[in-house]
């Protein structure tokens, strides 16, 4: 085994068409034989590039060995930052998940990688057990956010909130079978809908003055939106405990809410749980 030739498409020896002494040293998952040189040249160790491609905006996110170690907001139609991310990091593997369709600017960006890239879908291997009717339906975030918590925690009943969008709310049991989830509106949305969908009501934004009940159409509005959700999570939570006495919950996504110290006590907040979760299915599939 020790004397095949490096099989790296970007081996020097081979692009001069001189393959001598570009013999096996290492493996590398993506590309097999691979030689000590191009092992050092490419990061074959546990480097990884994560693109989630929301719907607002686009994550870029760099990992090694497991840890994060840096994450950069791109506009989600031009992925303009992915070649500079890109250059600082010698990435050997990616993975890309999108919940809208590629732009040709993006599809470009993603095409010049130089690298094998894992788009997530629907046939792809996961480290939990899909218990979901129709998976060719569900949203690749809410999947990655449950495998995120899983590795983090396996061998426990989980509760995953994500609050972005929408409000999602996914249950994963102890053997680590996916259960299925929720949907709710989330915070903008709510916000958004009530102004739309109203003759009268007024556009009201999340920050501003707040209080239990409204005094006025503006905090009245506000104190319904935040605290309809934040009694919403805690319903959810709360009904499962009961069910699960050792419920572990992760909070993830854009949108920060408080809560009181008892219910804070047994919430995880992750707000790269999604991408944690993309770098685990990553090298699942390695």
């Amino acid at each position: 085994m020790h004397n095949s030739l490096c099989e790296a498409p970007f081996h020097p020896c081979r692009q001069a068409g001189d393959r001598k002494g570009a013999f096996f040293v290492t493996f590398c998952r993506c590309y097999g034989i691979m030689c000590y040189l191009c092992g050092i040249n490419r990061g074959i160790f546990g480097m990884n590039l994560v693109i989630d491609i929301g719907n607002t905006v686009a994550k870029l996110a760099v990992f090694e060995e497991g840890e994060l170690l840096e994450v950069v907001y791109d506009d989600n139609t031009t992925l303009e930052q992915l070649p500079t991310l890109c250059a600082r990091h010698a990435c050997d593997c990616g993975i890309v998940a999108t919940v809208i369709d590629l732009s040709e600017q993006a599809a470009g960006q993603l095409a010049r990688l130089d690298f094998p890239l894992l788009r997530l879908d629907a046939h792809t291997p996961l480290p939990i057990e899909n218990l979901y009717e129709t998976p060719e339906t569900l949203g690749y975030d809410r999947i990655a956010a449950v495998v995120g918590a899983y590795d983090r925690f396996p061998g426990h009943d989980l509760l995953v909130i994500d609050a972005g969008t929408c409000i999602t709310y996914e249950w994963l049991d102890a053997t680590g079978r996916y259960q299925g989830g929720n949907i709710s509106p989330g915070l903008q949305m709510r916000f958004k809908a009530l102004h739309q969908f109203t003759g009268k009501l007024p556009a009201v934004e999340a920050e501003g003055r707040r209080l239990p009940l409204g005094k006025d159409t503006d905090t009245a509005i506000r104190a319904g939106v935040l605290k309809g959700i934040e009694y919403e999570i805690k319903g959810y939570i709360e009904a499962m405990r009961q069910k699960y006495p050792t419920l572990l919950v992760f909070l993830t996504g854009g949108d920060d809410f408080s809560f009181d110290t008892k219910l804070k006590s047994i919430i995880f907040a992750d707000r790269f749980l999604v991408l944690r979760g993309l770098n685990r299915i990553l090298d699942y599939n390695k």
